[in-house]
């Protein structure tokens, strides 16, 4: 499925959260919900889904700072 990331809506936002979080194989995936990513930080979350997709494996350090900037890019 081609997706056109380069649009910031709510579709977008779920799709890459969902894609991140699998390829992460994150566990606590109820911290990180698509609908609490704050839109204007869409580019940040795209830089971060596109990092994601190009690595095949995460060290605990990289899991642990990928989980905190996706934390960071929440709304308040």
């Amino acid at each position: 499925m081609l997706v056109d990331l380069s649009k910031n809506t709510p579709e977008n936002i779920e799709y890459m959260v969902n894609e991140i979080v699998t390829k992460m194989k994150m566990v606590n995936i109820g911290a990180i919900k698509s609908e609490s990513m704050d839109s204007e930080m869409y580019e940040e979350l795209h830089e971060i889904y596109e990092m994601v997709m190009k690595k095949d494996n995460f060290s605990p350090s990289e899991m642990q700072a990928l989980a905190e900037e996706l934390g960071r890019l929440r709304k308040v």
